[in-house]
């Protein structure tokens, strides 16, 4: 995991063993205030992760693919809003 002032928060999943890899990413991930992201570079698809993200927490997270494949892929996962509040009363 690295950041510095100014960079976003990043992770390169293919050197942690693997059943610690989602841990520490939804950590980093619950860190993070709606309009900032993180980077989380990996030796293959992500896919599964974000399946994980859309179906636990719709509409919380943004994913965007900066490289893809075939050797190392890198995605970018912004937060898109505070969690928590729903409803479309804007905010009362």
């Amino acid at each position: 995991m690295t950041a510095t002032a100014d960079q976003k928060p990043s992770i390169d999943v293919r050197v942690i063993p693997h059943a610690e890899r989602h841990p520490k990413i939804f950590g980093m991930l619950s860190a993070l205030k709606p309009g900032n992201a993180m980077e989380v570079t990996a030796d293959h698809d992500p896919r599964p992760l974000h399946y994980h993200l859309d179906s636990q927490y719709p509409g919380l997270f943004g994913w965007s693919y900066l490289e893809r494949g075939p050797d190392v892929w890198r995605v970018e996962i912004e937060r898109l809003k505070a969690e928590g509040h729903e409803c479309t009363c804007g905010g009362h």
